[in-house]
């Protein structure tokens, strides 16, 4: 059987420098449960997506899961038709309805100007997605939300990185969700993240996260476990201080790919 030509390939860093990164956890046995690792991940990215908060979970489908669950979305939740089975799927766990909205022709985001047509008295969010690192038309969606007074939870997972008028993408909406999955440019194994602005929303997240749990004794409100373990956090930093190499090298092929489409004619 010939080998398989895959679309993309894991990230990874050397043998040497994860085994390197991890070594501490034989000395402090601390394996999870927001450890060092997990806390310096976070930081980082904070830094480096320029973002006001951010916390990290399991993997991205949990990250939007939990985000409509922290901010009480209930009702009809309009969002893409044009994205990975996961985002319909957060929606459709939480006990809402998805209703699907058009995509623009050249970019496949959302087609905010179909919208408003969507919304109805049940209508309590929008879940937008950035795809193949397109950002979506962050300022009618807002207007929209605005005038409705609905919560906006961006999938943001094809656009680790990106930045739109000076501002990092995940710093729009309520709460944009990342995946650190190990087909993402930046990859934690598994992984997953929200960015958020709003302090009581990183409350809530992160008793959603970690069974409700508020204090060393306090539980007062029910949550499951979503927490990233310190194995995928140590991956995630070590990959973070080479993605800029990865998004490069991944522009490149994307040009030699578009280059020779073009030669021919722009047709297979």
């Amino acid at each position: 059987m010939p080998d398989r030509i895959l679309v993309t390939r894991s990230s990874m860093p050397s043998m040497e420098e994860y085994m390197e990164e991890i070594k501490e956890m034989w000395d402090t046995h601390w394996l999870t449960n927001m450890g060092p690792k997990h806390k310096s991940l976070q930081e980082k990215l904070k830094e480096y997506l320029s973002v006001e908060a951010i916390d990290l979970l399991t993997n991205g489908h949990m990250a939007l899961e939990l985000s409509l669950q922290a901010l009480d979305v209930k009702g009809e939740v309009i969002t893409t038709p044009f994205t990975f089975a996961s985002t319909t799927h957060a929606i459709v766990r939480n006990g809402c309805t998805p209703v699907f909205c058009d995509i623009r022709e050249d970019d496949f985001t959302i087609d905010a100007s179909k919208i408003e047509s969507l919304i109805t008295e049940r209508t309590a969010a929008i879940l937008p997605v950035h795809v193949y690192g397109n950002v979506c038309e962050i300022e009618t969606i807002h207007s929209l939300a605005e005038k409705y007074h609905l919560k906006v939870i961006y999938d943001a997972a094809h656009a680790f990185g990106v930045r739109y008028k000076g501002k990092g993408i995940g710093s729009f909406g309520d709460v944009s969700c990342f995946s650190f999955h190990a087909t993402k440019v930046f990859n934690t194994i598994e992984g997953g993240a929200v960015c958020f602005a709003d302090e009581a929303f990183g409350r809530r997240i992160y008793q959603l996260k970690n069974f409700g749990i508020r204090g060393p004794e306090v539980v007062d409100g029910v949550g499951a476990n979503a927490k990233m373990n310190e194995f995928c956090a140590a991956m995630g930093l070590c990959n973070l201080r080479h993605v800029d190499g990865e998004i490069a090298k991944r522009k490149k092929w994307w040009s030699t790919i578009w280059r020779g489409w073009m030669e021919c004619g722009g047709s297979v």
